[in-house]
């Protein structure tokens, strides 16, 4: 009997000891309020307990001193990696070092940075999807017209890269011209802002590309306001649900499903074979599919009760 208990508290010791030693993912996400980020953060938490890691989140809401101060608490804890969506593509290569410094992989997800000490970025495949969504667009409008980009906040890498590649895109269709740029917060509020401006400078406009569906629903508030719902195509990306929704009923016209719940899920599953040795492309793609109303109804998600 004595040996049993002996035994069972040996056993008992070790799994402590394990459960002491868990690993922990840091988590500093560029916004705190975004439904992709909350669904993304739902694929990491969801991910990291399967795998048996511990997860520590500080929060930024799209304020880069904010995520700067959280990285650095997350590095003075001692975690193990640590995943993170830079809000600017630059103004974190101070924490990347740090991290770097002290033995700890950060990798970038959603967002990239441009700072040598990233270790690799869980990325979308930007270009191509900014181009994808350029060419979705010139189809639907003909050979000529006037559009307007909301083109997402400066400094920010990715939505640079998607930007870019929409621009090289249109630039193969003459006939189409981009007569409104503006860069800004990734929110609903000034994608209508912005999307009325655009609609007053341009009456004639034919299409409003928005850098997420935040911004993607917002201009299509304006449009449906000003009356010019079937003269305006409006496009988004994320996939969010209530841009799935919107598509299903006219009121947006694209958005591009990139899953973030199964990216937050990528990230786990990339930080977790860095630990364990696995070697990996700088960049690590997510999927993702054009979504209109051709193929929406794939997309509709249930609305919760």
């Amino acid at each position: 009997m004595r040996k049993s208990l002996a035994a069972l508290a040996a056993v008992a010791a070790i799994g402590l000891a394990g459960a002491a030693h868990a690993k922990t993912i840091g988590v500093a996400l560029a916004s705190d309020t975004n439904p992709f980020y909350i669904a993304m953060l739902k694929g990491i938490e969801t991910r990291a307990k399967a795998l048996g890691y511990k997860v520590s989140v500080v929060t930024a809401e799209e304020d880069v001193a904010r995520q700067l101060n959280g990285i650095n608490d997350l590095i003075a804890k001692g975690v193990d990696g640590i995943l993170v969506s830079p809000i600017d593509a630059k103004a974190l290569c101070s924490a990347y070092d740090k991290a770097k410094a002290a033995g700890i992989p950060m990798m970038s997800i959603a967002r990239g940075s441009a700072c040598k000490s990233q270790v690799l970025h869980v990325a979308s495949d930007e270009h191509r999807i900014g181009s994808e969504i350029a060419e979705w667009t010139a189809q639907k409008i003909g050979k000529k017209g006037k559009i307007a980009m909301l083109a997402g906040p400066s400094g920010a890498q990715a939505f640079m890269n998607f930007a870019r590649g929409y621009e090289d895109a249109m630039a193969r269709h003459p006939g189409i011209e981009v007569v409104f740029r503006q860069e800004l917060a990734l929110t609903r509020e000034m994608g209508l802002k912005h999307g009325e401006d655009a609609l007053v400078a341009h009456p004639d406009l034919k299409a409003i590309y928005g850098a997420n569906d935040e911004l993607g629903m917002g201009a299509a508030q304006a449009v449906a306001a000003a009356g010019k719902k079937k003269d305006v195509i409006v496009t988004g990306m994320n996939g969010i649900p209530p841009a799935v929704r919107a598509v299903k009923r006219g009121a947006m016209d694209l958005t591009v499903a990139l899953n973030p719940v199964r990216w937050g899920i990528l990230g786990v599953d990339t930080m977790d074979g860095h630990f364990k040795g696995r070697k990996h492309d700088p960049r690590v793609y997510v999927e993702h599919v054009l979504v209109d109303k051709l193929n929406v109804d794939k997309f509709i998600r249930p609305k919760k009760k």
